[in-house]
């Protein structure tokens, strides 16, 4: 049997199951400040004077408020110079305050009443020219605020929203630290639980609880469990499937802290590997320590992705995106979002800086038969990198002794 696989009960693993030491504290409002006005330098280099950025990830990056986009506009608008201006709901005031980290004035409308007129009266009133757009708001919206405001020039905000978030402060490298570290105790754990004949359903019911019970935001942020076969497939096979003696298994989850994702992946065997899974999992192994190693500032992303393909290649696999080998990126970014800006992927060209955070996954895909993916984080340092998780030691010992 593998060491670290089998042997207790989910039971036996929540039982002792505690938040670690050392949760970090929220991104405070001095921060949150310091963010802002690093958006307004950017937003005049990009040559407009004005910043619309809707609910969801950069939205909690700017103002602390953690919500999800819906149909109704929430929206900060923050002019090159001066205060930020939140749109919102006038019923959802009270929640807003209560989220709300940022000094800002708080514009609000009425479910009869266009919110897109309001923001163009808003930029009217700050002499807006042109706009930055988020990304992330929808089609409908940039449409919208077009018409209600068609004298105003409209352009891509993404160098502004990426230029502030994809380099990691101190305290957001605290925060997934932290949750990182939580993750691979739950899988840890969730190897020991594993018996024949448990379900796929019944391990990320465990990894739930376990992720509750650790002090997690709100338990899994995600788990894809897969056996078999179906770890033949980077996202799985719908369904439920059943372990078995000999069976690869695929685990891949996260969680949140303050809103910052952890999401690792190991796999391993339920009782002995073959020759096979020996061979592709030490090739994964190494093309994961070589990506790893390619790390320095000033590099491009797209360099690490040929570094991780290269080894592929060595052994036999690919080229490129071919199977059996690698079918996906080497890896993405991570922070407030589970997956973004920048990515280890061919023709992403953008410098490796201090601070940016990735995900570390030459996944090798074995069509019809298995697949392997190990996935670690690291993140770029003044010299190279760090990992937030050590790796694997081996197929034999997914787990390090002392985790």
């Amino acid at each position: 049997m593998t060491a670290g696989v089998g042997g207790s009960t989910a039971e036996r693993q929540l039982a002792d199951m505690a938040p670690p030491p050392g949760r970090p504290a929220a991104i405070g409002k001095a921060e949150h400040h310091q963010r802002l006005a690093k958006a307004q330098g950017l937003t005049t280099q990009l040559g407009a004077d004005t910043l619309i950025v809707g609910a969801g990830a950069s939205l909690r990056y700017f103002a602390g408020v953690g919500w999800g986009a819906t149909e109704r506009l929430v929206a900060m608008i923050l002019p090159a110079m001066g205060a930020p201006i939140l749109i919102c709901p006038a019923f959802e005031l009270g929640s807003l305050q209560a989220s709300l980290v940022i000094d800002a004035d708080i514009r609000l409308w009425q479910e009869d009443q266009s919110p897109y007129v309001l923001v163009a009266a808003v930029l009217a009133e700050l002499g807006a020219q042109t706009l930055a757009f988020d990304p992330a708001l929808p089609f409908l919206a940039f449409d919208a605020v077009r018409q209600a405001a068609p004298h105003l020039a409209v352009v891509n905000a993404t160098s502004v929203i990426d230029g502030c978030r994809s380099a990691k402060s101190k305290a957001e490298l605290a925060c997934l630290q932290y949750a990182k570290s939580l993750t691979l105790e739950v899988h840890r754990r969730a190897a020991l639980m594993l018996a024949p004949g448990v379900a796929t359903g019944e391990v990320k019911r465990f990894i739930d609880a376990a992720h509750r019970q650790a002090g997690a935001d709100n338990g899994s942020s995600f788990c894809a469990v897969q056996f078999g076969v179906a770890s033949a497939y980077p996202h799985g096979l719908p369904g439920e499937q059943i372990l078995a003696d000999g069976d690869l298994v695929l685990i891949d989850t996260g969680c949140q802290i303050h809103g910052y994702h952890a999401d690792i992946t190991r796999t391993y065997v339920f009782g002995e590997p073959t020759p096979e899974h020996r061979r592709i999992w030490a090739i994964e192994h190494e093309a994961q320590a070589a990506a790893f190693a390619a790390v320095r500032p000033g590099i491009p992303c797209e360099d690490i992705d040929r570094a991780a393909r290269a080894v592929l290649e060595r052994h036999g696999l690919g080229p490129g995106y071919a199977l059996p080998g690698l079918p996906h990126r080497t890896g993405h970014g991570i922070g407030l979002s589970i997956h973004e800006a920048p990515y280890l992927v061919r023709g992403d060209r953008t410098p490796l800086e201090p601070g940016m955070c990735f995900s570390n996954e030459p996944m090798i895909v074995i069509p019809g038969r298995f697949g392997v993916r190990l996935e670690d984080h690291f993140h770029v340092t003044e010299d190279g990198a760090a990992w937030f998780t050590q790796p694997s030691p081996s197929i034999d010992q997914p787990f390090p002794e002392t985790a």
